[in-house]
C-alpha cells in the first residue's frame, strides 16, 4: 500500500483510533531542549545530523502525563460495562482529576464543589491539559449520558481535536443535537469534506426530532437583531458606534427575516471564513434532488435579500466593539454568488432536465441580470471618477 492509499483511508476512516499515548499533553519544549548536549561520539561531519542526549521532562510534566494515563485505562474500562456506569460517577471521577490537575500547576479554581456549574468552571480553568486520548473519552462519555452542558464548553474552548471531529459530528447527527452541530461549524476550523458533507445535508433535511434542539439556535438570532436595535436606540451611543450599530442591525435583520429555524443554522456554515470552494464543491455533487432544491431556494432568499437591501454589508467590527457576534456569521453576497457559482457548475445537467428547478431558478436569474446591470454601470461610475480625479492631479 502506497504512503497516498494509507493516508487516505485513513483520513476516509470517521473512527479514530482510541490509543493510549506516551505523552498525552503538550508538553513545554524550552526546558527540555535547553538540556540537551550533543554526544560526545557523534561525528564532525558537517552534513550529517548530531545525536544528543539529555531528553528528559519536569516532574511536574511527568505526573500530569501519570494522572491523564491512569484516568485513561480507568474511564477506558468504565466505559465497556454500561449497564454498572452511571452518569454520576462519571461526573465524580471526572471532576477528581481535574481537581488533581489544577493542584499539580498550582491553579485555584476558586469555586466550590456543590456549586451549579462546577464541572464547567473546571473544565474552563485546566482543560486545556486534557490530553487527545482523555478528550475522546470525555466526548464518547458526554454523548452516552447525554451531558450536553460537558460537551458544549469542549466544544466552544476549542479542545476538540481533529482527529475526533467526524465522529463527533455523526454522534450529534445521530443525537438530533442540532445546536451542538452548529457550535462545532463555529468553533473547530478544520472542517473535512465528510463533515461539511452531513452537515449540509442534516441542516437541508433535519428530521423532525432535530427541530427540538434548534430553538436555541432561533432564540440566538433572534436576541442578537433586538440587541443591534437596541443599539441604535441608545443614546450613549454616538459617532463610529452609533454608525456601526445601524449598520449592524440591518445586516441582522436581513439574515434573521424570512429564514427557516433550519436555514439559520446554515448561516454558520455558509458564513463561514474557513469554508473552502474545493471542500465544498465536492459536497455539492453529492446532494440528492430534494437537498438541491432546498439549497437553491436558500441561496434564493439570500440573492433576494441582498438586491432588496443593497446597505446590508458586512460588519466584523460590531462583535468586538458592540458584541453582536452574530455578524461574524452572515453570509456576503460574495459568498452566495460563488456558492451559487458552484451549484450551477456541479449540477447544470440536472437543472436542465429537471423541471422543477426552472421556476426557481429563473426567478434568481431576472434578480442577478439586474444586478450584474448595476455594477456594470456602477463600474462604469467608477472607472470615470478614477480618470477625472487622475487629470485633476495631473
Amino acid at each position: 500500500m502506497s504512503l497516498l492509499e494509507v493516508i487516505t483511508k485513513a483520513s476516509a476512516n470517521p473512527n479514530p483510533t482510541t490509543v493510549e499515548s506516551s505523552y498525552p499533553i503538550i508538553l513545554n519544549p524550552d526546558p527540555i531542549f535547553l538540556n540537551l548536549k550533543p554526544l560526545l561520539d557523534s561525528s564532525n561531519d558537517p552534513s550529517l545530523p548530531k545525536r544528543v542526549e539529555g531528553f528528559q521532562i519536569s516532574q511536574t510534566d511527568t505526573e500530569l502525563i501519570e494522572l491523564s494515563q491512569k484516568f485513561f485505562k480507568k474511564l477506558k474500562r468504565k466505559l465497556k460495562s454500561l449497564n454498572t456506569f452511571t452518569k454520576a460517577e462519571f461526573i465524580e471521577i471526572f471532576n477528581s482529576y481535574l481537581v488533581k490537575n489544577s493542584e499539580k500547576i498550582g491553579i485555584s479554581v476558586g469555586v466550590d464543589p456543590s456549586d451549579e456549574g462546577y464541572t464547567l468552571q473546571l473544565i474552563e480553568k485546566v482543560g486545556f491539559l486534557m490530553g487527545r486520548d482523555v478528550l475522546g473519552l470525555i466526548m464518547e462519555a458526554c454523548i452516552v449520558f447525554e451531558i450536553w452542558e460537558v460537551l458544549e464548553i469542549v466544544i466552544v474552548n476549542g479542545f476538540v481535536e481533529h482527529s475526533y471531529l467526524s465522529n463527533l459530528i455523526f454522534s450529534l447527527i445521530e443525537k438530533k443535537r442540532s445546536d451542538l452541530i452548529c457550535l462545532c461549524v463555529k468553533y473547530v476550523s478544520d472542517l473535512q469534506t465528510i463533515d461539511i458533507l452531513h452537515i449540509l445535508k442534516y441542516f437541508l433535511s433535519p428530521p423532525t426530532e432535530g427541530y427540538k434542539s434548534m430553538v436555541s439556535v432561533w432564540k440566538e438570532w433572534e436576541s442578537q437583531t433586538l440587541m443591534a436595535i437596541e443599539k441604535v436606540n441608545d443614546k450613549s451611543l454616538s459617532g463610529k458606534k452609533l454608525s456601526l450599530a445601524k449598520e449592524a442591525s440591518v445586516l441582522l435583520m436581513v439574515a434573521h427575516d424570512g429564514f427557516s429555524v433550519n436555514e439559520l443554522c446554515l448561516h454558520y456554515l455558509f458564513g463561514s471564513s474557513n469554508l473552502d470552494e474545493v471542500l465544498f464543491a465536492s459536497c455539492i455533487s453529492k446532494l440528492n434532488g430534494d437537498e438541491m432544491m432546498g439549497l437553491i431556494r436558500y441561496l434564493g432568499k439570500w440573492v433576494r435579500k441582498y438586491e432588496r437591501f443593497p446597505q446590508a454589508c458586512p460588519c466584523p467590527k460590531a462583535s468586538s466593539m458592540l458584541g453582536l457576534k452574530a455578524c461574524n456569521w452572515v453570509p456576503t453576497f460574495e459568498d452566495i454568488v460563488k456558492c451559487f457559482g458552484l451549484v450551477v457548475d456541479e449540477h447544470f445537467s440536472s437543472m436542465v432536465l429537471h423541471s422543477e428547478f426552472h421556476e426557481e431558478l429563473r426567478s434568481i436569474e431576472g434578480i442577478v441580470n439586474s444586478l450584474a446591470a448595476e455594477s456594470r454601470l456602477c463600474g462604469t461610475v467608477a472607472n470615470l471618477a478614477e480618470n477625472l480625479r487622475s487629470k485633476v492631479k495631473g
